[in-house]
């Protein structure tokens, strides 16, 4: 038998892996060898200091720094994270928000110091403020001055800059914040349009620019474990970008209205029970952007099997990296044309998407728009909403995770065997960044610096474009937070609303009637009803599942005191002590739990408070024994998805410290 002929193949998409960690030093270690091992793209994930705009030792940066990401407090650590990695060959793809605009400034510095213009600068800034309020939470800046930056980029880079895309609107966050298909393409509509519209209106950019403007907007999606689904999502926001780009812009060249997007895959659905399962997951997640040649990704990243666990090593990273390559290279999936095209069960669901999605896109638009609907927090709570009829289906058994509340029964996994299953961040890595911040401070030249920051305020207040001012400022040595703090002065911050809102009892099946009876039951011999405060210290801005546990906290019958995210380890312990709460629920996803849990425990005994207190998040548990040994009386991780039972739970908490006292 003779092999078939091959086919020609279609050019494979940008192979990426989303990473970064400790310091530029490690992390550009880590490029390299990925770029090595034939990842395309880099795709860099930065410290919550820097998304948030603060230096390395500024107090909310404690237990934070070089975490979930890389810190860079200025020139010299862009200089490092780069090094050996030549900007004019390279496609950076950088996930940063709030202060985008400076490290795309940096970027642009890095670059000339390696004599490569900014005309030569290839990637992406996500840039995506508005996704922020609704779920990710590293915002600084209330909307409307978030929405003059993000047009500031669009204006500056559609000329200076024209291979970047200066905003990559992304609703991979509002997915795992629990959007469903049709939320997630209204709502990623909504934000594309408040954005153009923005930019439409600046006397900077010329009418007949805008063409140009909608050809550089990207998006980032997320592709979950129904695939099938995922792959009409695909065409069904493909087919409306394109209407979008015609019919309200007025984009006559069909190339600059192609949809241009990325993709990570589903992290929600990653399980801690049976972690080896994720690794189907995500090359079924995989599929549901890649199968249709129509509405391919033009970039993908994968998660990696145990992140469900903590952070990724290299060698699971390899894993991810692998997996695309076997996508691409040993299938036939690039060698033919699209296979869905002329379906009648996907032009059916594509067309059901789309109807539900322009209603509620038409919804949005109703209100005013994006920012309108932000700061209503009409998308919030629809947000909330939809990700806690989620979480009571897997409760409930109506929606199947295997592992999880189906087919439990297991095997010991030698994949999490041993103390460096994951990767954990030496706590060093934040001492010895603060000292090479005082280092770079120590050598700059002051002059230069104040000089810097007087043109960046001037640029600010007198209406110009943030961008030149910022690169100047780069150059010159000014700090992250310093360029923030500038910001901060001029346009104040902002809390988003929390989409947690009181309601009459959603669920009535008898476990949770029981539950209930008890939370009266204590409240009775505590003479008051229970009150817990459901608290997120540091900068980790992942609310979901603080949010959750706030909804079901009040559908049992607790009172509840919930103030959103990015709170100091004091703050929970003054509002604890202000509002009489007899329980306290910490929420940390970021690997910062054991320094700010203890902070918060010691702050409890220093105010002579005996407050029991609980914790969640992706906590290993060797470190979950340690909080427990330190005085904690719950470790909940995302294996604990039965919110039922973590409620009783926290009433027999409280019943055993008020029978103690």
């Amino acid at each position: 038998m003779t092999e078939p002929a091959r086919r020609e193949r279609d050019r494979p998409w940008v192979f990426r892996t989303y990473s970064g960690h400790s310091s530029a030093e490690a992390s550009n270690a880590l490029y390299r060898t990925n770029l090595a091992k034939g990842q395309t793209g880099l795709s860099v994930a930065f410290d919550l200091p820097t998304q948030t705009g603060y230096d390395a030792d500024h107090p909310l940066a404690r237990g934070e720094v070089g975490k979930v990401g890389v810190p860079i407090g200025h020139l010299d650590d862009m200089e490092a994270l780069f090094r050996e990695i030549p900007l004019d060959q390279m496609n950076t793809s950088m996930t940063i928000n709030a202060t985008a605009a400076w490290l795309l400034a940096l970027y642009v510095a890095t670059g000339e110091r390696q004599g490569v213009a900014p005309a030569q600068l290839r990637g992406t800034t996500q840039n995506d403020l508005i996704k922020e309020y609704l779920s990710r939470g590293t915002y600084v800046f209330p909307p409307e001055p978030s929405m003059r930056l993000i047009s500031d980029m669009v204006a500056y880079t559609v000329h200076d800059i024209p291979k970047w895309n200066p905003i990559n609107v992304c609703s991979y966050h509002l997915q795992e914040a629990g959007a469903t298909p049709v939320q997630e393409i209204a709502y990623a509509m909504a934000n594309a349009i408040a954005v153009l519209d923005a930019v439409r209106a600046r006397d900077d950019v010329p009418e007949d620019v805008i063409p140009d403007v909608f050809g550089r907007m990207s998006f980032f999606l997320n592709a979950g474990i129904r695939f099938v689904e995922e792959i009409c999502k695909g065409r069904a926001m493909t087919e409306m970008w394109d209407e979008i780009g015609r019919e309200r812009y007025g984009v006559q060249d069909p190339k600059l209205r192609r949809f241009r997007y990325g993709v990570q895959v589903n992290s929600l659905g990653l399980t801690e029970a049976q972690p080896e399962n994720n690794a189907i997951r995500i090359v079924l997640e995989a599929l549901g952007v890649t199968f249709s040649k129509n509405a391919r990704c033009r970039a993908l990243q994968l998660p990696a099997w145990n992140e469900a666990l903590g952070l990724p090593r290299p060698w699971d990273q390899q894993w991810s990296l692998r997996t695309q390559q076997i996508l691409a290279f040993e299938t036939d999936l690039l060698e033919y044309e699209d296979l869905f095209e002329g379906s009648h069960v996907v032009e059916a669901k594509v067309e059901e998407l789309k109807k539900a999605a322009q209603e509620e896109l038409d919804r949005v638009l109703g209100m005013g728009g994006a920012v309108a609907a932000v700061e209503n927090a009409y998308m919030k709570q629809r947000l909330v909403e939809s990700h806690t009829r989620r979480l009571r289906s897997i409760e409930s058994g109506d929606l199947t995770v295997v592992g999880v509340n189906a087919y439990t029964e297991t095997e010991p996994s030698p994949l999490v065997e041993g103390a460096n299953a994951i990767l954990k961040v030496d706590e060093s890595a934040e001492r010895e960044q603060i000292g090479r911040l005082d280092a770079f401070r120590a050598r700059r030249n002051p002059t230069e610096v104040d000089a810097a920051l007087q043109g960046l305020r001037d640029a600010l207040a007198n209406g110009q474009n943030v961008m030149p001012p910022s690169i100047r400022a780069a150059h010159a040595g000014v700090t992250t937070g310093e360029w923030a703090d500038t910001l901060r002065k001029l346009f104040g911050e902002y809390r988003a609303p929390t989409g947690v809102v009181a309601r009459e009892a959603q669920v009535t099946d008898e476990a949770n009637e029981k539950v209930r009876a008890r939370v009266r039951a204590v409240g009775a011999t505590l003479g008051r009803p229970l009150k817990i405060l459901v608290g997120k210290p540091g900068l980790d801005g992942h609310s979901n599942g603080a949010e959750q546990i706030a909804v079901k906290a009040r559908d049992v019958g607790m009172e509840v005191v919930y103030d959103g995210i990015r709170l100091t380890p004091s703050e929970i312990v003054q509002s604890a002590r202000d509002e009489g709460v007899h329980v306290i629920g910490l929420s940390i996803l970021s690997g910062s739990h054991q320094i700010l849990v203890m902070d918060v425990l010691e702050g409890l005994r220093s105010e002579g408070l005996e407050i029991p207190v609980i914790v969640g998040g992706i906590i290993p548990e060797d470190d979950a024994e340690k909080l427990r040994q330190h005085g904690v009386e719950r470790v909940y991780t995302p294996k604990d998805f039965d919110l039922t039972r973590i409620m009783s739970e926290i009433v027999d908490v409280v019943g055993e410290r008020h029978a103690r006292d």
